[in-house]
């Protein structure tokens, strides 16, 4: 079959647009890491409140973040990785095990068992092993930066949903600290508390911030106060925004009380030494409800 001039032009013109469509598809940049998809908040298996351990140590896993290339990871606190005695709390002055140590998520454990793994991750940072490297001396950051991610393995992702069980949210990040009398809710279960479930919903008191520490911390009661292997839990406000971190029990002057790391001031410092791009706490996929 002949082609007429016209015929030729058409056919030519049609052969160069497929070919240069092509040789844009392949030069083109790979399309952005799909958003994880979350497990459904009432069989997720790696959540906040969700124990972690850490060559033996047990904590509490407090929030859920990600980062821009949609890698997910998991809150606890930096001295679950630490290397020295439980009473060991300036993180400028501890030392901490090395990133790429590796953190099962569990249920079941005990203070001599981790219990049944439900999911693995790699330590990816720590809060007190930056502070070590970068020589940061501000008394209240190395006091209270208590703080460490877990990056969740991709075969476990899965399996995570970022809600806190039985209050619901996160809703955002609180950065105004809190008054003396707010309302504050948490979730986590010590196996010490012998795996008694009613246990693991807590509700208590702000005791009021100090400006002495800059509002890196916040002193607090809860109806039973947090304990070895409660170390991480997640802590959020009266509209269900993250306030903070578990890490310490106080003894005095407000004994039996607990100070919590300003979650606001901890990811602000991960997000600027981290090396970890677009990092962002995830919001609760249920919502918050603070009724008992």
């Amino acid at each position: 079959m002949s082609l007429n001039r016209s015929q030729f032009a058409a056919v030519f013109a049609a052969v160069t647009v497929t070919i240069m469509t092509a040789a844009l598809m392949a030069i083109s940049p790979a399309p952005a890491n799909a958003a994880p998809t979350w497990a459904p908040a009432a069989t997720a298996k790696i959540h906040p409140g969700t124990m972690m351990y850490t060559e033996g140590a047990q904590c509490t896993a407090n929030f859920v973040f990600t980062d821009s290339a949609s890698n997910v990871y998991v809150g606890y606190a930096a001295h679950c990785a630490g290397t020295g005695a439980a009473t060991d709390t300036d993180g400028c002055l501890s030392d901490s095990l090395p990133l790429g140590t590796r953190v099962n998520f569990t249920e079941g454990g005990s203070l001599v068992s981790e219990g049944t793994k439900v999911g693995s991750g790699t330590l990816v940072y720590s809060a007190w092993d930056t502070m070590d490297k970068i020589g940061t001396t501000d008394a209240n950051t190395c006091a209270y930066n208590d703080f460490a991610l877990v990056k969740v393995d991709a075969a476990d992702v899965g399996k995570v949903n970022p809600s806190i069980p039985f209050w619901g949210g996160p809703t955002g990040i609180d950065t105004d600290g809190t008054a003396a009398g707010d309302r504050v809710y948490s979730y986590g279960n010590s196996s010490l508390r012998a795996g008694i479930e009613p246990l693991s919903p807590k509700t208590g008191i702000s005791l009021g911030d100090s400006a002495a520490d800059g509002g890196w911390s916040h002193p607090l009661y809860t109806v039973t106060p947090g304990i070895p292997g409660d170390s991480g839990s997640a802590f959020v406000s009266e509209d269900g925004k993250a306030i903070g971190t578990l890490s310490t029990l106080g003894l005095a002057p407000l004994p039996l009380s607990n100070n919590i790391g300003d979650l606001a001031k901890e990811l602000a410092f991960a997000q600027q030494h981290s090396g970890i791009s677009g990092l962002t706490l995830v919001n609760g996929t249920e919502p918050f409800s603070p009724i008992l």
